[in-house]
């Protein structure tokens, strides 16, 4: 799955430059997370380091966007120039 901001982020502007794979970007309110380029930092991290420095907790998995760890290795890949 991809991850997602909720309505309760406080624009603190920290999110945004932890994210490898410039998914997050800030929206008419509030920041969000392109579906298409978060891979949860696999390939990169083994934890997502939005969720890691959000200080509110507002960063959760985004159950509309479902995918496996393969899955999720695979769109890295493809970000990343690999596949």
């Amino acid at each position: 799955m991809s991850l997602m901001i909720t309505d309760e982020c406080i624009n603190c502007d920290v999110c945004e430059p932890e994210c490898p794979n410039n998914a997050i970007s800030q929206g008419e309110e509030i920041y969000q997370i392109d579906p298409n380029l978060c891979t949860q930092c696999v390939g990169h991290y083994d934890e997502p380091q939005c969720q890691q420095v959000c200080p509110v907790d507002c960063i959760p998995l985004d159950p509309s966007h479902e995918e496996t760890q393969e899955a999720l290795h695979q769109k890295y890949l493809r970000i990343s120039g690999q596949a």
